[in-house]
């Protein structure tokens, strides 16, 4: 009964004064916004990184660092420094503990999105979110022929392709090139469907269409006499190859093998447990994440010095207010609660609101996040980190509405009734 009339004074209090309550819970329902808005995207930013490829026991590439590889070879950032020739490919395909590899050739791309020369093994292999395969729309295949190209869903999407049409692919994997493979279209055979990963910004054409692209040309550059009209699957070998993602038919023989490739004698390579070197990205990219969270605190801590401001605004001219409370028989210790009442409820209507926006800006610009970024956000599914920022921001409004109710608390019974209006 106590609590239910204390908060039903409040209430009333703030009804009173609905202005400056109103933009007080504007402002802290802003502030958690930003807070578990910035902890909810990187949360599902770790997510969809971890998720993009899955069930890969190593990736081998040149000798490099980690962190690079992990970023060109699975996330298309960033450039390889060397290639692994297709001999050194077909030696360790061949090892006995290898089940699978998938390889990877990058350099080439159309219009800002990159060109994945691989083979057969990545549709039947690529994993990704758990254990979800690659699936393509009806009515396409995959690569059959020398010039086939299988297309990402972002990169149809957005270039408006469709199953057989002609494109023309260009010569490095920057947006802007001064090289087209002119002479080279590509017929669109197959279109896969989302995945959230970035295998929907992709293009994919085999490692032999790879290599017929750049026959002859010396120094990255064409050579004057072209051959390439006549050219079919049987007159190229595979090129070589970026990296491989590998599936070994056993857990216990990944650091053999690990070691098996760091140690390689015939070329310089590496080897990498992707969830490490995803582990050194996320130690890499840290800093950047607190000094996120510590801008949203700061908001934060910026919307509850404006609640205390309110309060202490206008605790003098509530003096008549608490002095008849006084009057009827409340005691100093009630009015000190009702002023931290009063700060409770301001948090909690402005943390609720807050929720509220959030969950409606998530809701509408998730398929934007999705499509764009390849965020996958949860939408429903709160991390208990976002219960002990709720936690916070309530322990944080309690002390602050500790002064100006510890200031109400002393203001005596003849200071109240003597105030002149």
């Amino acid at each position: 009964m106590f609590v239910k009339t204390l908060f039903s004074i409040a209430l009333q209090s703030l009804w009173n004064r609905k202005i400056p309550a109103l933009l007080s819970i504007l402002s802290i329902s802003l502030s958690v916004v930003l807070l578990l808005g910035i902890e909810r995207i990187r949360q599902s930013a770790r997510s969809s990184f971890e998720s993009t490829v899955s069930g890969v026991d190593l990736i081998v590439g040149a000798r490099s660092g980690s962190v690079n590889l992990l970023l060109y070879s699975v996330f298309r950032i960033g450039n390889a420094t060397n290639n692994i020739s297709n001999r050194t490919y077909n030696d360790l395909i061949e090892n006995e503990h290898v089940e699978w590899m998938i390889p990877i050739s990058l350099g080439d791309s159309h219009k800002g999105y990159k060109v994945i020369g691989t083979s057969n093994g990545y549709i039947q292999h690529y994993r990704y979110a758990g254990d979800k395969t690659l699936t393509l729309e009806s009515d396409g295949t995959w690569i059959k022929d020398l010039y086939d190209v299988v297309l990402g869903a972002k990169v149809a999407q957005t270039l408006s392709y469709k199953v057989g049409d002609q494109i023309i692919l260009s010569h490095g994997a920057d947006a802007v090139s001064f090289q087209d493979h002119e002479d080279h279209p590509f017929t669109v055979k197959g279109i896969l469907k989302p995945t959230g990963t970035p295998v929907d910004s992709s293009l994919h054409i085999s490692l032999k269409a790879m290599t017929a692209l750049h026959k002859d040309w010396q120094e990255g550059a064409p050579s004057a006499e072209d051959h390439m009209h006549a050219l079919t699957d049987a007159d190229v070998e595979e090129a070589d190859i970026t990296a491989a993602f590998v599936k070994l038919t056993s857990k216990m023989q990944i650091f053999n093998f690990q070691r098996h490739i760091n140690d390689y004698k015939a070329e310089p390579l590496m080897a990498i447990l992707p969830g490490v070197s995803l582990s050194e990205l996320w130690q890499t990219l840290g800093w950047a994440e607190q000094v996120l969270i510590f801008i949203s605190f700061l908001v934060l801590l910026v919307s509850l010095l404006s609640m205390l401001i309110a309060l202490l605004s206008t605790l003098n001219e509530r003096r008549r207010e608490m002095a008849i409370l006084r009057a009827s028989g409340a005691s100093k210790k009630f009015i000190f609660t009702l002023l931290v009442a009063e700060s409770i409820l301001l948090v909690i209507l402005g943390s609720v609101l807050g929720i509220g926006f959030l969950y409606a800006g998530l809701g509408i610009s998730k398929g934007i996040l999705e499509s764009q970024l390849g965020l996958s956000l949860n939408l429903f599914k709160p991390t208990v980190i976002e219960g002990w920022y709720l936690l916070a921001i309530f322990g944080c409004a309690l002390v602050a509405s500790l002064f100006p109710a510890w200031r109400a608390y002393r203001n005596s019974l003849a200071d109240g009734l003597t105030i002149k209006v």
